[in-house]
């Protein structure tokens, strides 16, 4: 009889538990159990370790093997126990050395020829053990576990920099790396290159006209205020969203790990994209599910797949009604918190949302060329598909007119982004600077301490308030834009002017 112990870990939304995996060798019957609420994947790795062993030249017991994977009362998906499995048996078996299994911990999906293939959410794992890591003062730096993992996830796992990563090709070369005798022979650890290139996105220059849009889109990026864009179909609003994360603020390690890490999750992450604002533009058929995430196994969503990113909803009133609703929640609290009857899983979701739409349902009310003929009540139904709460919590509505055909046959002649990106960056640095946070985050009390208007403009944002019937969100979101319109102006105090460009920005939905 024999018994061997290794460490290995699941994915429950964005963390990563640790699973301990036991396996074990008793006298009788040859037989291979796996326990501890293993799913399809992981009850058929039992034939794909077996030929993995077979096929690397070592002997499959012929005994009752037992495998636990432990805690038992956590649901255990996917082929990322492959290699611990194959290993314990191994180490129980006496067929490698086991004295110093405890210092790894393992994940990796075999093929049936011992090859090591990637599994999905190697970064997601890293990075929640580092977080966890870091959160808890008592543990030392050096205690971080090394990982061995499959070659083709090194680089993603390696982005941690506290992740002390050792990738294998095979299940023969991680058996050889125990076996070994010498440094020599055993796996490297992986270092990142540490290589920093600059992302790439489409220009603003490329865009046409449009300057009061752009403007607008600037004041958006300044202060991360989510942004509607209303206007006739083939203005430009999706080619000005395209290029919209280009003018955000560079992203920090630390936004680009918790992007990388929910991309990792759906196998989606590049590395070539590394601190590359995400964008995402989900077809208005998209169900709620597929916005906010869910499933068996919870995934993340559109929503958290454009984590510290772009989130584009093209065509928004023909959206269903129930999906856009799903929305309100993580736009105000950052996050979404998917509850099955057997699973929760929370996710962030901390992204910008930029929406385009058109004024009535041809989508050709107020065009020069006077093709619009719907009739008051169509164009008041459709707009009216958008709820107000929705409405409410969108900061900014920016009028997107259709161009001259004169203007359309100049040659393009905007600013860059990389003109307006930096304008958008020292008014953000500003902002954290002064309270830590971009504009549209603060809350109520911080509000009435950093968005200090002068008097007139006081007066200005009551007297629109009263007229235009906005709510106390409403009000607050406009202050909130006041104040980085000050920003970008240089100005410590909000006054008219800010007030009033701000204000403009909420009545683009106007009577039909």
């Amino acid at each position: 009889m024999g018994l061997a112990v290794l460490k290995s870990r699941a994915l429950s939304g964005m963390s990563a538990p640790e699973v301990t995996v036991e396996v074990h060798l008793a006298n009788g019957l040859p037989a291979f159990t796996i326990v501890g609420l293993p799913e399809t994947e992981v009850k058929e790795s039992k034939d794909r370790v077996r030929a993995a062993i077979q096929n690397a030249r070592f002997d499959f017991p012929a005994q009752r093997i037992t495998v636990n994977l432990a805690p038992a009362d956590l649901p255990k998906e996917s082929g990322r126990f492959d290699l611990p499995i194959a290993l314990g048996i191994l180490a129980a078996s006496g067929q490698i050395p086991s004295d110093t299994l405890d210092q790894y911990e393992f994940a990796g999906e075999l093929s049936l020829s011992g090859e090591l293939r990637p599994i999905r959410g190697a970064l997601a794992m890293t990075f929640a053990i580092s977080r966890s890591t870091v959160q808890n003062s008592q543990l030392d730096r050096s205690a971080v576990p090394a990982f061995i993992l499959p070659f083709a996830n090194a680089e993603e796992a390696a982005l941690v920099k506290d992740a002390h990563i050792f990738p294998a090709h095979s299940l023969l070369q991680v058996c050889a790396h125990f076996a070994a005798r010498s440094q020599d022979q055993r796996l490297l650890q992986f270092r990142a290159t540490g290589e920093s290139v600059r992302p790439r996105y489409p220009d603003f220059s490329e865009v046409k006209g449009q300057q009061q849009a752009k403007r607008a889109l600037e004041v958006a990026a300044a202060g991360q205020h989510r942004a509607l864009m209303i206007g006739p179909p083939g203005t430009g609003k999706s080619m000005l969203a395209a290029r919209f994360p280009g003018i955000l603020p560079t992203m920090t390690d630390v936004e680009a790990l918790e992007s990388a890490a929910v991309q990792s999750l759906t196998n989606g992450f590049n590395l070539q994209k590394w601190k590359q604002r995400p964008y995402r533009s989900p077809h208005h058929t998209a169900s709620a599910v597929a916005l906010v995430g869910g499933g068996g196994n919870p995934r993340p969503g559109e929503i958290s797949l454009a984590h510290r990113g772009v989130l584009f909803l093209d065509e928004l009133p023909e959206f269903d009604r129930k999906v856009l609703e799903v929305l309100r929640e993580p736009l105000e609290s950052g996050h979404i918190s998917i509850s099955r009857a057997a699973k929760q899983a929370e996710f962030p979701a901390r992204f910008q949302l930029i929406a385009a739409m058109n004024p009535c349902p041809c989508g050709y009310f107020g065009h020069f060329n006077g093709k619009c003929r719907c009739t008051p009540d169509a164009g008041a139904r459709y707009q009216g598909r958008l709820s107000g709460p929705l409405l409410d919590r969108i900061d900014m509505q920016i009028p997107v007119n259709a161009l001259p055909h004169a203007d359309l046959l100049k040659q393009a002649d905007g600013e860059s982004s990389e003109r307006i990106q930096a304008r958008v960056e020292q008014a953000f640095s500003t902002q954290i600077q002064r309270q830590g946070k971009s504009n549209h985050l603060l809350s109520t009390k911080e509000i009435d301490e950093f968005c200090v208007a002068d008097q007139a403009a006081q007066l200005l944002l009551q007297n629109a308030m009263a007229k235009l019937n906005w709510s106390a969100r409403a009000y607050h979101r406009v202050l909130k834009v006041a104040r980085t319109i000050a920003d970008l102006a240089n100005s410590s105090q909000i006054n008219t002017p800010h007030v009033a460009e701000a204000i403009q920005y909420r009545r683009a939905l106007r009577e039909h």
